[in-house]
């Protein structure tokens, strides 16, 4: 079987350049290891109720009329029909330091700038500098590692105003241990804070359906438990891919989603970049009823909160880290269709390897797992106000959930810290999109995957 382009992942990045490409020439084919698409973006039922992963909220919302901005041109490349998607705007949400100092912010830039102002006046002017430098700053551009959070400090000269800003961008797209590349701070700035948080008002599972309709409408196809075992190559070209049931499939392109250093495994080449830890998550999702009334957040969308005197955004060196971290209200969007149930999502950071010793241990990994879900509440509720005894489902996923459903290393959803901005590899028709190519978030990665096909596929043939 020859075909002119292969993707390698059919997670968003996968699936948006697949569409993209299909709406010229329909001979495109997308492998995906598992039997879902979606890769960090997916969903599984229980108790007869559809659970989303990944998705708390999506960023980079922007109105119809700004042409420019990032959700419009992913649209416009994809031909989808805002109406298709049902558009929900975050209510608020807040960077909240306990004992310490709030930020509250929505779609509306006016708002967080105000409580900047007023709640740190004497740092406002050096908030504007930096405002300056990200709205006239190219993050794309091919530099060395920046240092944003010197960046930061320089323009402030006030470290809890400093950490604040990066607390909710590090939990949201950071692969550095403390700290972010200048380039990738400012594009989670303008997604969050500039342009903001949105949902669709169904499911993932929805979004997902939607984009493969599409897909499929213009010819393309998909094939789910299709794992790719290794990519044939000579020299600096590649030849296909050879699939785990010892298939061959040739191509004249080659595109993969699934990672950088993930990607030269299958090119049975050792990595060429600098190995840095990566960073992994644990997130619970408590299942309320559905009349739950969360007293110190009850219009928040997320939360991004810091416990500890000092905030640190690194590998813990216990299973998990409580003292910061992410708790999301999904049902909290503007006049999103009611649901059965509410949910609360925690999230934090974690030891991959920690976890990674309990994986011959069934039994101890689920009981741990209980307790990790069972130590985080009380946190929530501190935040949130009281809400256990209307629990009524929770789960965990640990790093080795997510490393074995995304298969991304050391289950890291932000990747690789090193990122290929252009996308190329040392290959003449062999191209990375997603996370590793320093794109973040939902629209990011559709655009990352969008932007390889016409940059360096389309054009070709």
């Amino acid at each position: 079987m020859h075909i002119p382009l292969v993707i390698i992942g059919g997670g968003l990045s996968g699936l948006a350049a697949a569409l993209r490409f299909a709406r010229f020439i329909p001979d495109v084919l997308v492998l995906e290891k598992h039997s879902r698409v979606g890769g960090l973006n997916s969903y599984y039922y229980r108790n007869n109720r559809l659970f989303e992963t990944g998705l708390h909220a999506i960023t980079n919302y922007a109105p119809p009329k700004v042409k420019s901005a990032p959700l419009n041109r992913l649209l416009r490349q994809l031909k989808i029909k805002r109406s298709e998607l049902d558009l929900h705007q975050q209510n608020q949400s807040e960077i909240r330091f306990l004992d310490c100092e709030s930020l509250v912010f929505s779609n509306d830039f006016s708002l967080f700038d105000a409580e900047v102002a007023a709640k740190f006046p004497a740092g406002h002017d050096g908030f504007l500098k930096l405002l300056r430098l990200i709205n006239e700053y190219d993050p794309f551009q091919p530099l060395p590692f920046i240092s944003a959070r010197k960046i930061i400090q320089e323009h402030l000269q006030d470290q809890l105003l400093t950490d604040m800003l990066l607390c909710p961008l590090m939990f949201y797209g950071s692969s550095i241990e403390d700290d972010m590349d200048l380039g990738q701070f400012i594009i989670m700035f303008r997604a969050i804070f500039l342009e903001g948080m949105f949902r669709p008002g169904g499911t993932i599972k929805d979004l997902l359906d939607l984009l493969l309709k599409h897909y499929q409408d213009h010819g393309g196809t998909i094939r789910t438990k299709a794992a790719v075992s290794r990519i044939i190559s000579k020299g600096s070209s590649i030849h296909g891919v050879e699939l785990a049931n010892g298939e061959e499939i040739s191509c004249d392109y080659l595109l993969s989603t699934i990672g950088s250093e993930e990607t030269f495994a299958l090119l049975e080449k050792p990595y060429p970049g600098e190995s840095l830890p990566r960073l992994g998550f644990v997130e619970t999702i408590f299942e309320i009823q559905a009349e739950t009334i969360l007293p110190k957040a009850a219009d928040r969308t997320i939360i991004f909160y810091n416990a500890a005197e000092k905030f640190t955004y690194r590998q813990p060196d216990q299973l998990v880290d409580f003292n910061s971290g992410v708790i999301c209200m999904p049902q909290n969007f503007q006049d999103l269709p009611p649901r059965p149930f509410k949910e609360v999502r925690t999230t934090h950071l974690a030891n991959y390897d920690q976890w990674n010793s309990l994986k011959n241990d069934k039994s101890s990994y689920n009981s741990t797992k209980d307790n990790i879900a069972l130590n985080s509440l009380p946190i929530a509720e501190k935040i949130l106000g009281n809400f256990a005894e209307n629990i009524v489902y929770r789960d965990t996923f640990t790093p080795l959930t997510i490393e074995r459903f995304t298969a991304k290393k050391k289950g890291a959803i932000y990747g690789n810290p090193v990122k290929i901005k252009d996308g190329d590899i040392g290959y003449n028709n062999l191209y990375l999109a997603g996370t590793d190519q320093g794109f973040l978030g939902i629209i990011g990665s559709m655009l990352s995957g969008v932007s390889i096909v016409n940059q360096h596929i389309l054009p070709c043939l």
